[in-house]
C-alpha cells in the first residue's frame, strides 16, 4: 500500500472522511452510492412522516363534518368539488356517481345497480389514493435488503486491496493491511447504516398506510350504504 495511506493511518487519521478519501476508486463508488441512497431514504422518511400525519388529521376533520348531520350537498360543495385529501376524494367520487346515476333520463336503474356503480367508483378512488400515498415505498423495500450487499462488495474489494498490498510489500505488517481492511469495514458499516433505517421505515410506513387504507375502506362502505338507501327512497333522494 502506498506510503500516504500508511502515514495517515499510522497517525491515527481514521476519520470517515480520511477513510473515504484514501479508499480505492471502486470502494469510493460503493460508498458514494450508499451515501446517496441514505440521503434519499431519509428524505422519504421525512416526507412520508409528514404525509401520514397530514392525511390522518385531514381525515379526522372531514369525518367530523361528515357525521355532524350537515347537508351532504353542502359538504360536497365545500370539500367534494375540489378534493384535497383521500377521504374527500372518496366522498367526491361517490357523490358524483350518485348524482350521475340519479340524473340518467329515461332509464330506470335499480337500487342494486346504483349501489354497484357507487361501490365501483369508491373502489377505484381508494386504489388510486392508496397508490399515490404509497409512492416511493418500493425504493425503501429495495434499499433495505440490497444495501448490505452493495456494502459487502466494497468489503470484498477492500480485502482484495489488502492482499494486493501484502503481495507488493512482501509483508503482513499491520501498516500494510490496515488501509484495505479499514476501507472494507467502513463500506460494510455504510451499507448497514443505509439498510437498517430503510428496512425499519418500510415496515413502519407499510403499517401506517395499511391502517389508513382500512380507514378509507370503512368510510367508503358506510357512505355507499347511505347513498344506496337514498336510491331506494326516490322521494327522499335530495341530500
Amino acid at each position: 500500500m502506498d506510503q500516504v495511506n500508511q502515514a495517515v493511518l499510522g497517525s491515527g487519521g481514521l476519520s470517515p472522511f480520511v477513510l473515504f478519501m484514501h479508499a480505492s476508486l471502486a470502494v469510493k463508488l460503493v460508498m458514494a452510492t450508499l451515501l446517496l441512497f441514505s440521503v434519499i431514504v431519509w428524505a422519504i422518511v421525512f416526507q412520508k412522516s409528514l404525509l401520514l400525519m397530514r392525511v390522518n388529521k385531514e381525515a379526522s376533520l372531514f369525518e367530523e363534518k361528515f357525521w355532524s348531520g350537515a347537508s351532504l350537498d353542502q359538504l360536497y360543495e365545500e370539500e367534494g368539488s375540489h378534493p384535497a385529501h383521500p377521504l374527500a376524494a372518496i366522498f367526491s367520487a361517490a357523490m358524483g356517481e350518485w348524482r350521475r346515476s340519479s340524473r340518467i333520463a329515461g332509464i330506470k336503474m335499480s337500487s342494486t345497480t346504483v349501489r354497484e356503480r357507487i361501490e365501483q367508483a369508491i373502489s377505484v378512488t381508494i386504489n388510486r389514493e392508496t397508490e399515490r400515498l404509497g409512492r416511493n415505498m418500493v425504493f425503501l423495500a429495495t434499499v433495505g435488503p440490497v444495501a448490505p450487499f452493495i456494502g459487502l462488495f466494497g468489503t470484498v474489494w477492500g480485502i482484495m486491496v489488502s492482499f494486493q498490498a501484502i503481495g507488493q510489500m512482501h509483508s503482513t505488517n499491520l501498516s500494510v493491511v490496515a488501509p484495505g481492511i479499514s476501507e472494507a469495514l467502513f463500506a460494510t458499516a455504510i451499507g448497514l447504516i443505509t439498510a437498517i433505517p430503510a428496512y425499519m421505515a418500510y415496515n413502519f410506513f407499510s403499517a401506517g398506510l395499511s391502517d389508513f387504507e382500512e380507514r378509507m375502506d370503512a368510510f367508503g362502505t358506510e357512505f355507499a350504504a347511505i347513498l344506496s338507501r337514498q336510491a331506494e327512497e326516490p322521494k327522499s333522494s335530495k341530500l
